[in-house]
């Protein structure tokens, strides 16, 4: 659906229009238009290109979705698609925005997210001296609102795998704390593909042969640029320190079996020794020693008992029991 549709010229609103009278303002000097769309249906989008004379690619791309992070050239314009990423029910939702920027007009696509960029067409309106450079700084300003929605989730993603952490050492844990980093872990990664491509998307923007609909903002994208950078080493960190935590945590659980495994072999040895009495024992032969001894039955049981209290006490000793 539409949201809106504004035109403006020398950095000051103008007003709202409707949809058919995109061309009209076009062709006026110093004006550009801002129309912003939502989960759009194909015959709005193609309605769209033949009003701004889109790329059949772009719009393409803007009308299947779930593309990679990128920005890209077609002759005088820019295509960018920009991963929206919000934290729902402590789950990532993954949405796009496709912006297609031409020299007098910016045309942003939203889909699968339900965050506005209100704010960020208010902040451009109360900065007319900025809003005059024209389509270019409204790229700028609304990559700067997706970029700063991502410190947060990474806020939160380093305080989960604190929490994690937290548990690693706690007993009868580790397989709960396996699965939770693997969630994290998975999360993480959908940070990674929504903010590295565009890192290298944007480091085009600011230096070597820049889009001329850019050269007058490189400073504006280097900071974008400088936010992302931040951002990604930050994940780099979190899936180390993940990483990290995968090893501990599976050591943890390779320790506890082993503690499993030496009570099961301390009872072992101490169930063999009356296995071993009582079988010597129970042989049938008719001339045994012990068989005429009057003390010999208790002599046996004390025998039995004493050596296990001994190997009981040496097993309780070194750890094993």
């Amino acid at each position: 659906m539409l949201v809106n549709c504004i035109a403006y010229q020398d950095g000051r609103k103008l007003a709202d229009i409707p949809t058919r009278e995109i061309s009209d303002y076009l062709a006026k000097p110093d004006c550009f238009v801002w129309v912003a769309l939502k989960d759009p249906e194909p015959v709005e989008l193609d309605e769209m290109r033949e009003e701004f004379d889109l790329h059949e690619l772009a719009v393409e791309d803007a009308r299947v979705g779930h593309q990679r992070p990128k920005i890209e050239e077609y002759g005088d314009s820019l295509f960018a698609v920009i991963q929206l990423i919000e934290m729902v029910d402590h789950e990532l939702n993954v949405g796009e925005i496709d912006v297609f920027v031409g020299k007098n007009y910016v045309l942003s696509v939203r889909n699968r997210s339900q965050r506005n960029f209100v704010g960020v067409r208010d902040r451009c309106e109360r900065e007319p001296h900025l809003l005059k450079q024209g389509s270019a700084f409204v790229l700028y300003a609304l990559m700067d609102a997706v970029v700063d929605r991502y410190f947060p989730i990474i806020d939160t993603l380093e305080s989960d795998l604190e929490d994690i952490e937290d548990q690693i050492f706690k007993q009868g844990s580790a397989r709960a704390n396996t699965e939770h980093l693997y969630n994290l872990k998975r999360k993480v990664m959908v940070m990674k593909h929504a903010v590295f491509p565009l890192m290298e998307a944007v480091g085009k923007l600011y230096g070597g042969r820049v889009p001329q609909i850019c050269v007058n903002t490189q400073e504006y994208f280097r900071d974008v640029y400088d936010h992302l950078y931040r951002l990604n080493s930050s994940i780099d960190a979190l899936r180390e320190t993940i990483a990290s935590a995968m090893q501990v945590n599976l050591a943890i659980v390779t320790i506890e079996e082993n503690e499993v495994t030496k009570r099961l072999a301390a009872w072992a040895g101490m169930f063999a020794v009356p296995t071993a009495f009582f079988g010597l024992w129970g042989m049938n032969f008719k001339h045994m020693p012990e068989l005429d001894w009057y003390y010999g039955y208790p002599f046996a049981l004390f025998l039995v008992a004493a050596v296990l209290m001994f190997l009981y006490w040496r097993f309780k000793k070194s750890g094993w029991l």
